[in-house]
């Protein structure tokens, strides 16, 4: 977000921006340079060669028409993304493109959809971007060099927070020829940043002439995607319609998707007001992700008459891992003792079969559903990483994976194993119980507060701090607005809350922020534990530096032991599958691919 400026120096700063003072000299390619690629992979080579037609998980002959119609529970006031400020319509990032666009069927590779090739060496110290000769704003002007260079500026110097500070790491940008531009990085630090780069959303220079980039605007965005905004009434609803002669049309990476005229977003109250509207065919598609609801809901006349579909699909992404977080900050759950010991109160097969019909699986990893999840017993490539800490990590560790406590999901009769060794450690900690109460030697009592955001985690944390009150330990359920939540968050002003972390296929930097000692000094970071442990520092480090898949899934996998069995955090449970719900009148291809299914791949039946 801009700081508070006059106007003359707002303008000043603005007019920097995009009229850099000195931009560096073009620069030729030279006899050493790399060869042009037509995509790029974090690890290993791209699975779609040169030349390729599509993507394997469309239908290249899919038809073209209709409206897709989807629902929204969150309102927007902007159609601007790209600032902090406001909340943006969903589906803008129909309207835009990026220099390398995504496969979702491998775990991070990118192929040229505005950069028509690329060039990086073998350290990735710099990336070099050739443009597409035909891309094209919707204005018809077309996409160029300082275009680009305009995007990174603006986004680095006034974009979102966690944007900004990848594009803050690129030491030196600048032409290299009439369509082609080069970002210069430090060697080999970090091997994501050129597929990052690839993925910066590109920006209309002459658009942002005379307007301000802080500020929230209704005013309908210049892209260069397949869609624009046709129409956008704040709080109600907002609908894209497909570009005519879109210049990406014919791209392989674009074949057989955006099949639609137009797609329309719908906001409602809530999400029971949306399933009806999903009911009454107001609504096209539909993604579930309450069990409950999913179980009993979308029974009536028009799932037995065929009107709509319901399936469960299956897909290899990494679920997000959600937890219960101790705020180790706190000197009470300093002690890894008494953080496992509370972890044996959460019944989870009770929870599951009593709540919601037994349709979740209980999470063990901070990259469930995947193979970057420590499954087994460490290998020798994760032990060649775990070895150096060996005095500082649980032993345990070394021998066996994690697994969270089970019971047989009868109850308070078959969780009483589980509350026998809870008592034990925390007996060993130091906690005894008097009168039904769990105190230190001191007398004090061990209790916290639980806060929450959601109304919808209410009912499990009070299940949770059942098992809490059989142990003599007091838990209090708090759920509070999201702004006083949010402030205190960002405080880590909380004993214990629940945190969601998600991470792709392909880990990288944002695993520092989620678990660096770094980021546990910084108000607002997603270290919410507060874990400052050197090996969790040095092993989620080495994840940018990854040189091979298998040393990504090793590092994935070892930086997953030292987390989990610092019991930081009591894990929830995931979906392992993505469950939809569509109208008849819709077809998808028969491919699902790796990250799941991709309603961009989708058609309306003529």
């Amino acid at each position: 977000m801009f700081p508070r400026m006059r106007r003359r120096s707002f303008l000043a700063a603005m007019i920097a921006t995009l009229v850099p003072a000195a931009a560096p000299r073009a620069r030729a390619p030279g006899a050493d340079d790399p060869p042009p690629r037509h995509g790029l992979a974090m690890h290993g080579e791209p699975a779609y060669g040169p030349g390729f037609a599509h993507f394997r998980y469309v239908d290249p002959e899919a038809p073209q028409g209709g409206t897709l119609r989807m629902a929204v529970t969150a309102g927007f006031d902007s159609l601007h993304p790209h600032i902090p400020r406001g909340r943006p319509a969903p589906g803008l990032s129909l309207t835009y493109e990026t220099l390398l666009g995504r496969s979702l069927d491998e775990p991070f590779s990118l192929y040229g959809l505005l950069a028509e090739t690329l060039r990086t060496p073998e350290d990735r110290s710099w990336v070099e971007f050739t443009l597409r000769p035909g891309a094209r704003w919707h204005d018809g002007l077309p996409v160029t060099v300082e275009d680009v260079l305009f995007s990174w500026r603006v986004l680095r110097d006034h974009g979102r927070p966690g944007p900004r500070l990848s594009y803050a790491r690129v030491r030196d940008a600048g032409p290299s020829g009439p369509r082609s531009l080069r970002f210069g990085f430090g060697q080999g630090e970090d091997r994501e940043l050129p597929l990052i780069m690839g993925l910066m959303p590109i920006l209309p220079r002459h658009h942002w002439e005379g307007r301000r980039f802080d500020e929230t605007t209704l005013d309908p965005p210049l892209g260069s995607g397949p869609y624009r905004v046709e129409a956008a009434e704040p709080g109600r609803s907002v609908t894209y319609a497909r570009v005519p002669g879109w210049w990406g049309r014919g791209l392989a990476i674009g074949r057989g998707q955006h099949n639609f005229d137009r797609v329309r977003y719908d906001v409602y109250r809530d999400e029971h007001v949306a399933l009806e509207a999903f009911l009454a065919g107001q609504v096209d598609f539909r993604r579930e992700t309450d069990p409950v609801r999913w179980a009993g809901a979308y029974e009536g006349p028009a799932l037995r008459a065929g009107r709509i579909r319901r399936e469960a699909l299956p897909h290899g992404r990494t679920e997000p891992l959600r937890g219960f977080v101790f705020n180790t900050r706190r000197p009470l759950f300093g002690d890894i003792r008494l953080r496992e010991a509370l972890g044996f109160a959460f019944d989870f097969e009770w929870i599951n079969r009593t709540l919601f019909r037994g349709a979740y699986r209980r999470t063990a990893s901070l990259f469930p559903n995947s193979e970057l999840a420590a499954a087994a017993a460490p290998d020798a490539a994760e032990l060649r990483l775990l070895d150096p800490w060996r005095a500082v990590l649980p032993p345990d560790l070394f021998e066996r994976p994690f697994a969270p406590p089970r019971t047989d999901g009868s109850g308070p009769a078959g969780h009483r194993a589980n509350l026998r060794e809870a008592d034990r450690l925390l007996r060993a900690a130091g906690w005894e119980v008097r009168d039904g109460r769990r105190l230190d030697p001191a007398g004090t009592p061990l209790s916290f507060e639980i806060l929450l955001a959601d109304p919808a985690d209410e009912k499990v944390a009070l299940e949770f701090a059942r098992g809490l009150d059989r142990l003599g330990v007091a838990a209090r359920v708090r759920t509070v607005d999201s702004a006083q939540y949010q402030a205190r968050a960002a405080a880590f002003d909380f004993d214990m809350t629940i945190g969601r972390w998600g991470s792709t296929l392909s880990p990288g930097n944002e695993q520092l922020s989620y678990w660096s000692a770094a980021a546990a000094d910084a108000p607002g970071g997603r270290n919410l534990a507060g874990i400052r442990s050197p090996a969790v520092d040095a092993l989620a480090a080495g994840l940018a530096t990854a040189r091979t898949r298998a040393e990504l899934v090793a590092g994935a996998r070892a930086l997953d032991r030292a987390v989990m069995w610092g019991h930081y955090l009591i894990p929830l449970y995931h979906l392992p599958e993505d469950r939809v719900a569509y109208r008849d009148s819709l077809r998808r291809p028969r491919t699902v691919p790796l990250y799941g299914f991709a309603v961009e791949t989708w058609w309306s039946r003529p």
